[in-house]
């Protein structure tokens, strides 16, 4: 009888140590996890079309097509097509700095990551975002069988958002719903991922991410995918200098 009780006590401080060094070992994946949110998100270097369309309390629309491209972590560029007065408007996003060009200007001007070159619910770092993992640490995951759950914090004090919490599809790796928060874990806005599509290429992603707020009651803002591939650039193309010739690069793509 004994005996028994000591193979039940081994047994049960084996499963105990396993349980702890599967969670321990879940908390070291955390910073693998986000990085392959992010490679399945977004390619490491691609080009894309995606219609932002701002919805009002009462219906109204405003809508903004752009030509869009990304290299590496921290790179992003985007060029506005429609409508007429936007067009030729070009944005620049290099780690945490951000550009406006203005073609009756002339030149870059500085713009935050709290505003939002086309109004609404996103704001510029959700517009130019780069990857999840350049700008937030994982400061815990947890698996709820279907899905993870990420919690995570920002690097620096620069970040749009303080705090993410990332909810996303086991199978797929792919983001399902965000809530961002600041510091004292208040609601700013919540991002949600749908319509997982096929783009060709082996880029299965959300075709259509949405947002709400609290802080903006009644109003949504929709970012629609029509295309993206995988694309290489040279670094030049991302820089102040080549702002009002991003259209250029429309051209070359589609030879």
């Amino acid at each position: 009888m004994k005996e028994n009780k000591k193979i039940l006590i081994v047994i049960l401080v084996a499963l105990s140590l396993a349980a702890w060094t599967s969670a321990s070992a879940q908390a070291i994946d955390g910073a693998k996890l986000l990085m392959e949110v992010d490679r399945n998100l977004n390619p490491d270097s691609y080009e894309s079309y995606k219609k932002l369309i701002n919805i009002e309390p009462d219906g109204s629309k405003k809508e903004f097509v752009l030509f869009t491209i990304k290299k590496g972590k921290d790179k992003v560029a985007a060029l506005f097509i429609s409508p007429a007065s936007e067009k030729g408007r070009s944005t620049l996003r290099l780690g945490e700095n951000m550009w406006l060009y203005l073609p009756n200007v002339g030149k870059p001007i500085r713009i935050t990551s709290l505003q939002s070159v086309v109004g609404g619910v996103f704001n510029n770092s959700d517009i130019l975002r780069v990857d999840y993992s350049e700008e937030y640490n994982v400061e815990s995951v947890e698996d709820t069988g279907d899905e993870y759950i990420l919690y995570l914090k920002a690097k620096a004090k620069t970040a749009s958002y303080d705090k993410l919490t990332m909810w996303a599809d086991k199978a797929r790796k792919l983001p399902k719903k965000i809530k961002c928060l600041t510091e004292k874990d208040m609601l700013i806005k919540t991002i949600y991922f749908k319509d997982v599509k096929d783009f060709g290429g082996g880029i299965i992603r959300p075709a259509v991410i949405e947002t709400d707020s609290p802080l903006y009651q009644g109003f949504r803002s929709v970012m629609i995918f029509a295309g993206i591939k995988t694309r290489q650039f040279e670094d030049e193309v991302f820089s102040l200098t080549f702002m009002s010739e991003l259209d250029s690069l429309r051209a070359r793509g589609a030879d």
